[in-house]
């Protein structure tokens, strides 16, 4: 039995509608010649950015979310 499977892109209104709104994304950027970890949403709205790594992954726990690393 062969089924056909299309697969499309999921928007990011699709990802919060499946729950990730629990997710928030850490990466790292360069703003003002300083390196600087930005906290994004599932949605890929920008939270914050902090000077830390550990304090931008401590930063999202503590606001109830899992962090994931972007690079």
């Amino acid at each position: 039995m062969n089924q056909q499977v299309t697969y499309s892109e999921l928007s990011p209104q699709d990802f919060l509608m499946l729950g990730i709104d629990d997710v928030a994304y850490v990466k790292k950027e360069r703003q003002d010649g300083k390196e600087v970890f930005v906290i994004h949403s599932a949605d890929g709205s920008t939270i914050t950015a902090l000077t830390d790594y550990e304090v931008a992954f401590v930063a999202v726990r503590q606001n109830g979310m899992e962090p994931l690393s972007v690079h």
